[in-house]
């Protein structure tokens, strides 16, 4: 069922996937275009449900598309669907408008469906600006040699020191910005709210953008027009460990197993998922997961590690990578991990999109040897391999 919607509720988040991907030549709309083994849209939606600050999310599609965006998002109910307009700045009125009627947001974070890797930490970081801001947006510097044509030829170079690439999602005070909506011409096509803030007076404030918010808009984005035997293929491995005591939670790939006793950690301490994320990591060579996920940070105490996961997969999919299979080795004395063996498969197939026969799960003990062997704790071994196109 869909949440009510009320006032009381702090942060909204508007997906816009409401175009028809012209550019990008794809056979359907590239919201619905699998990437990184989802349909485009997916990723987007999964990522503002699952964030512990973002009450409601709607999403802006063309009409006619309603059955796709169902089907892109089954079996995900929780969220509203908006008809779109001819224009994107029409299509995000559209929203807002939504959302007002419904009984408005304090704040609404704007979100093209064509950036999907939006993470938590992105959304932490604008919804962190908001206290203070009205508006906050991610940006990244330019770091090409800039120029100006004319006629299709070099007229001069641009100074580069003070251009910025913009992305999304845009934060902002919903009523600000809908009063700024409400104001301008019904022509208006806007390419970001931003724009429209500022047109009205007030300030926008920047925050750190995030590579991996590559937006898909052409062809080889999706993969069309690529050499695929210019792939370089990468392993990378991880090792985790976890003492075991009592009063906790034992998790293991993503499945709650009953034990009499439990892992102990910051997040959910989940040994094979935190293995996991640190093969995927070491593929793309992004650190380990500590960078990513201190546990000096609180707000990752007693976390699902699949987020960990999850996050790890996207950095690969930006970078245009395929997961082709992973491979894990639980090491303890107990619980036994046979009569668990395929729940956990199944549980890691589902966090990435990946088939069955991609994901292994195999166990051993150390024979009485060691801390695992003494029933101290639990280690746990992985492997990844994926592809990318080479540099």
């Amino acid at each position: 069922m869909v949440k009510a919607s009320n006032p009381s509720r702090q942060s909204h988040a508007l997906i816009v996937a409401a175009g028809i991907g012209a550019r990008a030549g794809l056979r359907i709309p590239k919201q619905f275009e699998p990437v990184g083994g989802k349909p485009m849209v997916r990723h987007s939606v999964e990522r503002f449900l699952s964030h512990r600050q973002i009450d409601q999310v709607w999403i802006v599609v063309a009409a006619g598309q309603e059955d796709q965006l169902a089907t892109a998002l089954a079996p995900l109910s929780d969220y509203h669907v908006v008809i779109g307009g001819a224009t994107r700045q029409q299509s995000v009125y559209n929203g807002l408008n939504a959302i007002r009627e419904a009984g408005g947001a304090n704040n609404i974070l704007i979100h093209d469906a064509a950036r999907p890797f939006v993470t938590d930490r992105m959304i932490d970081r604008l919804l962190d600006r908001l206290v203070t801001a009205g508006a906050a947006i991610p940006v990244l510097p330019v770091v090409d040699t800039m120029v100006q044509l004319h006629d299709q030829h070099l007229d001069r170079t641009v100074n580069r020191d003070s251009l910025w690439r913009v992305q999304t999602p845009q934060a902002f005070d919903f009523q600000k910005l809908i009063a700024a909506h409400d104001r301008i011409s019904g022509d208006r096509n806007a390419s970001d709210d931003a724009q429209i803030f500022k047109a009205a007076g007030h300030d926008v404030t920047v925050v750190e953008g995030d590579e991996a918010l590559k937006k898909y808009t052409l062809p080889t984005d999706f993969g069309g027009k690529k050499n695929h035997n210019m792939r370089q293929t990468r392993t990378g491995m991880g090792y985790d460990v976890h003492r075991l005591a009592a009063g906790e939670e034992l998790w293991l790939g993503g499945i709650k197993i009953d034990h009499d006793k439990g892992l102990s950690g910051h997040s959910d301490a989940d040994v094979v998922l935190h293995a996991l994320t640190d093969a995927l990591l070491g593929t793309i060579g992004a650190g380990d997961i500590g960078d990513h996920f201190p546990p000096s940070d609180p707000q990752w105490r007693g976390a699902a590690s699949a987020r960990f996961v999850e996050f790890a997969a996207s950095l690969i999919a930006a970078k245009g990578g395929v997961i082709h299979n992973v491979d894990m080795t639980i090491i303890c004395e107990a619980p036994k991990i046979k009569p668990h063996r395929e729940a956990i498969r199944a549980k890691i197939s589902e966090i990435l999109s990946l088939e069955l026969d991609q994901v292994s799960i195999k166990a051993t003990t150390t024979e009485g040897l060691g801390f695992t062997g003494r029933g101290e704790g639990i280690a746990a071994q992985a492997i990844a391999l994926i592809s990318v196109e080479k540099n």
